[in-house]
This record gives C-alpha cells, sequence and structure tokens, in this order.
C-alpha cells in the first residue's frame, strides 16, 4: 500500500519553532504566554542543541532544557523535541574528523555549518546512537513531550557523501545485492571504458572523472545506497526513541529532501511525517517572479501533493513566516498582508492538519540572521503576529475538515528507480522534469487537481483502481512486476497515459534490446520505430487530433499502431510528418494512450478534455484559472478550499449555497476573494 501512518492529529493545531538557547532566560516566560496567546499550542525545541547536552565528550547536562520544560508544563505548552545530530558538536568534529562528509573530490567539509556529517561513520552513528539514548531516557516520559523529531531535514544542504567511510559502507551494500563481483560487472556493463572490477576494494562511491563521466549504472545503485544509508540511520534513532517514549508520543522528521525514499522512510521508521514549506523562494531576487511560467508561490502545491502521496494527513513542521535569507545566500522580501494565512491555508488544504510557523522570532545572531520569523529583532508585536492570530481562529473553524480525504481528478504516477535515474541521465531529466511541471500547471489552470501514486514493492491494484485516469509520464525504467500491475489497472477499466521515451531501460539502467516502448508494449499498441529530440534550429512540432493542434515538445517518438490500436492523431510537420503521435489501444475494460512526446499545459488539457475528468468541481465553483480550487470531504461533507494567489482581488461564482466555515455565514453566487485571500466553504 501506498500510504501508511500511525498518528494523526485530532484537531486542527498551530505551533512554532522556538530555540530557547538562543535567548536570556528572561525571555522566555513572556515568549511562551505571547506564543499561547495567538493561539500556539505546541513549539519544536533542542534539534540543534547537542553541546549543551554533551558539552564534553560522555558528560552530558539536561539543566538548561530540564528549566525550560518545566516552564513548558506550568504554562500547558506541548513540546516536539528535535535530536541533536544535525550539527555535531566541535569536539566531536574535532576528535574524530572521519564524520565529515566530503565533496567529490575528497576534500572535507569543516565545522562551523549544518549537515557537515556522514551516516556511515561508524563513530558517528556511535555518537549519535549515545546522545539520543540519553535524550530519550531523560525525557521520554516528561508530561510535556507529545512527539520527538529525528535529526532535521535529512538530506538537506547536500544529499551525495563522498567519505571514506561512505566508499566502505557502499561495498558492504553492493556485496548484499549482488552477491559476486561477477553479477555486479554484468549489472553495471563494466566491460565498457574497462571498469570491470576484481576486488571489491576497487569500488568506490562517484569520485571526480572528466565531464563527469560517471557509469550510470554504478551511479544509479550510488543512489539507491544513499537512501539505504538516510534510512538506516533515521532508523536507528527511531528504534532507540520508541524503547523510551510514552505510547502516544509520535516520531517524525521533516522532509522531503532528495535521494532518499521517503516513502519507505515514513513506513519503516516514523508515525507521521512533516514537510518544511517555503512558498517564498519564488520571489527571491534572483528569480524573475514576473514573467515566470511556473505559477510563482503556487507551485508549493506540487510538493504538497508529494507530501501527501508519502502521508496523507501530514504536518508542516516549519511553515513560511518571513522572508528567507542567510548572511551568505538568498534573498527575498518579506510575505506580503495575507500571504502568510495564504500559504499556510495552502498547506492545509493539500492535507495538513498540523502547521508550525519558522520561527517565533528572528535570531540576531548567525548564519540565518535573514531567516525571518513572525517577530522581528525588536521583538514588537507587528503585523504577522496579527496575521497569525487570525489565521489560528480561520483555522479552528476548520476542525471538521481535519482529517478530511482529498478529491482527485486523475493520478500522476511516480517510481524511486526512475526518480533517480534522472538525476544519472540527462536525456531523462529534461524530459521528466519539463512533463512533471506541465502536468501540474495544466492541473492548476483546469481545476483538475491530482494525487502522486508511487509504484512500491507493496503497491497493489487498490492503490490505482480508484483513479479513471493515470498519467505514468516517462517510465523508463521499466519491470514486468510493474507492467502486471498496470495491466490489471487497464483491464479494471482504468486509463493509462504514457509519454516518449517509455521502458526502454532495465532496472539497473541498460538499454534493452527490445522495441520500443519495451515491456509496455503490448499495453500501448505501439511501436516506435524512431525518435528524436526536438530541434530549435526547426520549427515547434506539433500533431493534429480532431482537426485540432496539439504540441508536441522536447521529444518525439514516432510510431506505429498495432491492429488492435488506433491512431488518434498524427505529427504535421517535422521529417515525420503524418506519423502516428497519439496511439489509443483498449486493454480489458479500459485503454492505454501513447504520447509520442513530452506533456505540456496544452495537451494535456487536450487529454483531460478526452478522458472526461477535467474541472471534476465544475458543478460547485467558478473560478477563474488564477485561484486554486481543492476539494476535501469527510463523514458525508464536502469542503471547498478557494485560494487566490494573486495580489489584486478576484471574483468567484458559488454555484450552489455554502457556508463559509470562517464566519459561519451562508453564501451562494458572486463572491470576491481579495489580494492574497482564502475562503474555505461547506457545501450545504
Amino acid at each position: 500500500m501506498n500510504s501508511k501512518q500511525n498518528y494523526q492529529w485530532k484537531e486542527m493545531t498551530m505551533a512554532v519553532c522556538y530555540y530557547p538557547e538562543h535567548w536570556d532566560k528572561t525571555l522566555w516566560e513572556d515568549d511562551l504566554n505571547r506564543m499561547l496567546d495567538a493561539g500556539i499550542t505546541v513549539i519544536r525545541i533542542a534539534e540543534f542543541a547537542w553541546s549543551l547536552f554533551e558539552p564534553e565528550e560522555g558528560r552530558f547536562q539536561f539543566d538548561f532544557f530540564d528549566e525550560f520544560l518545566e516552564l513548558c508544563l506550568e504554562k500547558k505548552m506541548k513540546i516536539i523535541m528535535g535530536t541533536p545530530t544535525a550539527t555535531p558538536p566541535a569536539w566531536l568534529t574535532e576528535k574524530y574528523p572521519e564524520v565529515l562528509n566530503c565533496n567529490i573530490e575528497g576534500i572535507p567539509y569543516r565545522h562551523g555549518g549544518r549537515k557537515h556529517y556522514n551516516y556511515n561513520a561508524p563513530v558517528y552513528q556511535e555518537l549519535s546512537a549515545r546522545i539520543v539514548t540519553w535524550l530519550a531516557e531523560h525525557y521520554g516520559s516528561h508530561p510535556a513531550v507529545v512527539g520527538w523529531q529525528v535529526d532535521n531535514e535529512l538530506n538537506c544542504e547536500t544529499c551525495e557523501f563522498y567519505s571514506e567511510a561512505d566508499s566502505a559502507a557502499f561495498r558492504v551494500f553492493l556485496e548484499k545485492r549482488y552477491k559476486t563481483l561477477e553479477a555486479l560487472n554484468q549489472a553495471w556493463g563494466t566491460v565498457f571504458w574497462n571498469q570491470t572490477y576484481t576486488d571489491w576494494k576497487q569500488i568506490y562511491i562517484p569520485r571526480l572523472t572528466l565531464n563527469k563521466g560517471v557509469n550510470p549504472h554504478m551511479h544509479l545503485d550510488y543512489f539507491r545506497f544513499i537512501s539505504d544509508s538516510t534510512l538506516r540511520y533515521c532508523g536507528m534513532q527511531a528504534g532507540i526513541l520508541r524503547k523510551y517514549i510514552k505510547a502516544e508520543d509520535f516520531i517524525t522528521t521533516n522532509g522531503m529532501f532528495w535521494n532518499v525514499d521517503n516513502h519507505r522512510m515514513q513506513k519503516d521508521c516514523l508515525d507521521v511525517y512533516t514537510y518544511d514549506s517555503y512558498p517564498s523562494f519564488a520571489f527571491g531576487l534572483d528569480r524573475y517572479p514576473k514573467t515566470a511560467t511556473d505559477l510563482n508561490d503556487r507551485k508549493w502545491t506540487k510538493h504538497l501533493h508529494e507530501v501527501r502521496s508519502i502521508c496523507p494527513h501530514f504536518g508542516i513542521m516549519e511553515q513560511q513566516s518571513g522572508a528567507n535569507g542567510w548572511s551568505t545566500r538568498m534573498e527575498g522580501p518579506a510575505p506580503r498582508p495575507g500571504q502568510l494565512t495564504l500559504w499556510a491555508m495552502q498547506s492545509v488544504a493539500q492535507g495538513a492538519d498540523f502547521i508550525s510557523f519558522f520561527r517565533w522570532r528572528t535570531c540576531t545572531f548567525g548564519t540565518e540572521i535573514y531567516w525571518h520569523g513572525i517577530l522581528d529583532y525588536d521583538n514588537r508585536d507587528n503585523r504577522k503576529l496579527a496575521e497569525v492570530k487570525e489565521f489560528y481562529k480561520k483555522l479552528k473553524t476548520l476542525n471538521p475538515v481535519c482529517g478530511s480525504q482529498y478529491v482527485a481528478g486523475f493520478a500522476l504516477l511516480k517510481d524511486y528507480d526512475n526518480e533517480w535515474d534522472t538525476e544519472v541521465d540527462v536525456w531523462h531529466e529534461r524530459v521528466n522534469s519539463f512533463s512533471e511541471e506541465e502536468i501540474f500547471i495544466a492541473s492548476e489552470l483546469n481545476h483538475t487537481p491530482y494525487d502522486v501514486v508511487y509504484l512500491q514493492e507493496d503497491s497493489e491494484l487498490e492503490d490505482l483502481i480508484k483513479y479513471p485516469v493515470v498519467f505514468y509520464p516517462h517510465p523508463v525504467l521499466m519491470e514486468k512486476k510493474r507492467v502486471d500491475l498496470l495491466k490489471q489497472y487497464v483491464e479494471q477499466g482504468g486509463t493509462l497515459i504514457i509519454g516518449c521515451r517509455s521502458g526502454y531501460k532495465d532496472l539497473n539502467g541498460k538499454c534493452v534490446m527490445m522495441p520500443q516502448p519495451g515491456l509496455l508494449k503490448e499495453l500501448t499498441g505501439s511501436d516506435v520505430k524512431d525518435f528524436t529530440f526536438t530541434s530549435s534550429a526547426e520549427e515547434e512540432v506539433y500533431a493534429i487530433w480532431n482537426k485540432e493542434k496539439m504540441e508536441m515538445p522536447v521529444f518525439n517518438d514516432i510510431m506505429d499502431a498495432s491492429e488492435d490500436a488506433r491512431v488518434l492523431a498524427s505529427y504535421e510537420n517535422s521529417y515525420y510528418k503524418g506519423e502516428a503521435a497519439l496511439i489509443e489501444h483498449s486493454v480489458g475494460g479500459g485503454r492505454v494512450l501513447h504520447l509520442g512526446s513530452a506533456f505540456s499545459r496544452k495537451n494535456v488539457t487536450q487529454l483531460l478534455k478526452y478522458t472526461e475528468v477535467i474541472e471534476p468541481f465544475a458543478a460547485w465553483i467558478e473560478a477563474p484559472n488564477t485561484v486554486e480550487v481543492v476539494m476535501r470531504k469527510k463523514d458525508g461533507k464536502t469542503f471547498l478550499f478557494v485560494l487566490n494567489f494573486q495580489s489584486f482581488a478576484v471574483s468567484v461564482t458559488l454555484k450552489q449555497e455554502m457556508k463559509l466555515l470562517y464566519t459561519g455565514e451562508s453564501v451562494m453566487g458572486d463572491v470576491i476573494l481579495p489580494a492574497y485571500g482564502t475562503a474555505v466553504y461547506e457545501v450545504i
């Protein structure tokens, strides 16, 4: 199954990230009182505090945080404790330099930043396990603590590891995977460029090579290895915590970062998953939001789709409350009035039942002096605090929505093998990244939201059959088990849509000597006899479908249809004019559509219309495409989120009588949403 979580919030909950070690103790009580007054009932602490707990190797002290937690208990403030392993203390990196991660040239990342350790150094595993054990023993039964966060943003800052310890662990990983060098050499095609290995010690994690000429099959296994290392490290900490914490307390970590199977992490290590959401990055001074075609801050919904696929009812551990920035990088404007609420409601609409703002007050020292919080350096009440208070009032009216189900018009299929292949194959990455962004944009502009569904070892027909249409854009790596599942889905009446560049590799990333789309050919009823990137030296390529032009961008499959398939569209131009561009093949009670190109917002719109899944909420609401519309359902009730991402007011039309949850009033007909305005309605 695709989703599993052991913990859900029973009501909408608002929190904030707080660092008592950054502030004079005389501020603590006032800070907590002001938080509670704003509606904040939970705080996350301690994820960067290792040196406070263990100032010298083997000497542990808890007085500082004991004092703070007793104050929290007195004030009835709940705590999420972070394990402090994201930034090892100076005594540790000085005494054990082998814990430091390195760049691809083998040069260590020195002390002073964060996330500069590697997961595979035995001494770091040992010392991490020890500090987590001490913390869990000391605070596991504390009545103020309600949850635990493992580390902080696993694989953030870097998701690649090049230390000597990583090479040693990589060999162990490979020997377990392949058993023999003969099998490894075969899987990696090491006969190419004299890469054949005769001893496990000859194998290293990727190293500096001319023109980045790394064996792609080794590189693919390297990313699998990174994921495995990350999960072992997370699982080690979670396993220790479970021995000591209260049964009702949850274990989480804050993602979602790269080269890690987040779905396995959730299922194997965590009770619930949390995400860090910063839509203001869309407006950084290194961006061009006026000319951007990616929907700017609205595109964070795409990330939230991914989070929901990991954990249907997730939390936000860090929700944007001010401008982002370090003293060394990242510059951007403050959220405009209304955007703080808009971005938080964007998270709630997509499945978040817990919103924790980052941070309470902007730090006055250190690298993150420009990563602004709710309060500014002067500690005075301000417009952001006022907006947080208003957001809390709105959030609490949404308690009936807590734990509700997201309503999707279709599904976007993905899998980690193909995700990691885009990291090692520039051809795959170019096509796939274009299509995923454009499918999302088409979804948003047509008010046809989707679920992301990852195909995993335990995926079942039940994961797919609830969707009338699934897009599997460019599944380059393919195996029979996945084909069998897709065939079951189609035979049961589903519509599968794939794009170009599908099915031509095995799971090691080696190209198969079969007509494309390889193992999918029986399903698609298509035979790719030629293929090419579109050329910037020529005019854009189009096909004709039902007398309408259809974009065929980036890459083109030139195809023949099998006898029992039919050609829906043919190329209008280029050297393959007249050849099949879109083929439909009936299989059992369903069908497969093979589009011989990447997906664009325009051709996806045509496909959504053809498959009759476009605008599933049209009977309830009419809204401009600048507005995001989300439907959620629970206990027979239907809720509509309407979010205006524009800096000006817009009008939407409610076609049925609805109750605005924020106020309880009944509304129908034309409604004005102010700049960055939000509304949540219950359909009456």
